[in-house]
């Protein structure tokens, strides 16, 4: 890639939908992926974090200088993981949370749902300090149980202590944080301030059951926790022109903040993984984008456990004709030698029997019951009785045109008379000896050629 792509975009109905450009995309990586969403209100500088992550400093995601929002929908950009050999590092960044212009809440939890449901690591953007009002901002964190099922049951159970296995690890990266680090005199590090800013009050009245609702909800869905503060980058007369600027013009602890993130967040972030650990491919994840996107668009809540089954599915079909493939490419090539001896073709079927199914397993995912397995080996035994009919039927023309060459002389003679004058008998015996010879000579030779 050499810019980013829109993954997910809105349509004039307001309805999500996945760009096939991306989806060519990420069907071509079949390695796993590391995939890092950010999240935030519009205007907090979102796509410049997601610029370093992806080592540039401008033309890669869009910023702006303006109150306006920039990026819209999902965009995603696909690179080699700077530190995991053999993975992809993919990056989303999301549509700013709370545009003034759009209005929509929906719409707004529908891309952190998203954000949350593609990622392994979520990155939330905020300006300012991790107070009560930036909190309450979050306010998406509280739907994620009535937007995101683990379970396809239909009973009405609560299962969201079940989120944090599925759930991304949560980085919360506070913009322009002017404070020092101290609470009741004493320093602190940035995951102490964020600790101290989740901590629940105590009471049953209803101002504290919303005051810790949010909090809740975070620490109950992301144990795994971190927070970054970021000074201010440059004068405020400069903030506007950001990425423009030099290194030199950036504030030493910006950057030295900003690099610190970096590293965590290639060092940190993990394999996105589906139940029983499956690893995520670029395809899978494509895949994935695709189910999400088409069940919230339908009205239906997207279910973590109906993922993984529809995965599934998708995989080992795909696994299965990729097997088929490998077996398929082979005995074509060996069909433009039949005929063969029947123990030659046997001894090339089970080798590349034994080729398909290796293959289909690189692939397959939780054929539990074999179902997928048993559907490849039962396919392939089926173009197996349909190669022997080939090889048999190679092997019937090639005799007929052998022996109606032989017979030629033959049948001249016979035609001749030859065989019907005194001593025809004993030429015709011979000959016919003759034809049976060079019969047996000349199959002979084709069966070890």
């Amino acid at each position: 890639m050499d810019k980013p792509v829109c993954l997910i975009d809105t349509t004039s109905d307001g309805q999500q939908c996945v760009q096939q450009s991306a989806m060519d995309i990420l069907q071509k990586i079949e390695q796993p992926v590391v995939v890092v969403a950010v999240v935030g209100l519009y205007r907090t500088g979102k796509s410049y974090l997601m610029n370093r992550l992806a080592g540039k400093r401008t033309g890669w995601f869009a910023l702006g200088s303006t109150v306006e929002s920039k990026t819209k929908g999902i965009w995603m950009w696909c690179m080699p993981h700077p530190d995991k050999k053999g993975t992809s590092l993919v990056l989303l960044d999301t549509e700013g949370l709370g545009d003034v212009n759009k209005g929509d809440s929906k719409h707004d939890t529908n891309i952190f749902c998203l954000a949350v449901l593609l990622s392994s690591t979520l990155i939330y953007n905020s300006r300012g300090t991790i107070d009560n009002r930036a909190i309450e901002q979050l306010q998406y964190v509280t739907e994620l149980t009535e937007c995101i099922k683990v379970k396809s049951s239909e009973e009405e159970t609560d299962d969201s202590s079940e989120f944090v296995k599925f759930f991304p690890r949560f980085i919360w990266a506070v913009r322009d944080f002017t404070l020092e680090l101290k609470i009741e005199g004493k320093d602190v590090t940035e995951n102490e301030y964020l600790e101290f800013a989740l901590k629940l009050k105590h009471g049953t009245s209803k101002r504290v059951m919303e005051y810790n609702l949010p909090r809740e909800c975070i620490q109950k869905f992301f144990p795994s926790r971190t927070c970054f503060t970021f000074p201010f980058p440059t004068a405020p007369e400069k903030l506007s022109g950001l990425e423009s600027l030099d290194r030199a013009e950036l504030d030493s602890k910006f950057l030295e903040v900003a690099d610190s993130f970096c590293k965590f967040v290639f060092q940190d972030s993990q394999v996105k993984t589906l139940k029983d650990g499956y690893k995520v491919t670029g395809r899978v994840l494509g895949n994935l984008a695709k189910m999400y996107v088409d069940t919230i668009s339908s009205g239906a809540v997207p279910c973590l456990e109906n993922a993984v089954i529809a995965m599934a599915m998708i995989e080992n079909e795909a696994a299965v004709r990729e097997g088929l493939e490998v077996y398929k490419s082979g005995m074509e090539e060996l069909k433009i030698s039949f005929p063969l001896d029947l123990k030659d073709v046997s001894t090339k079927h089970q080798h590349l029997s034994n080729m398909a199914t290796q293959t289909f397993m690189k692939r397959s995912f939780r054929d539990n019951d074999g179902k997928y397995l048993k559907s490849l080996e039962e396919n392939i035994n089926n173009l197996f009785d349909g190669y022997l009919i080939h090889n048999e039927q190679a092997s019937k023309k090639r005799c007929e045109n052998l022996l109606s060459s032989l017979c030629a002389t033959m049948t001249e003679q016979l035609e001749q008379g030859l065989y019907a004058k005194p001593g025809g008998y004993d030429l015709f015996c011979k000959d016919l000896e003759d034809i049976v010879e060079k019969y047996k000579s000349q199959t002979n030779k084709e069966v070890k050629g």
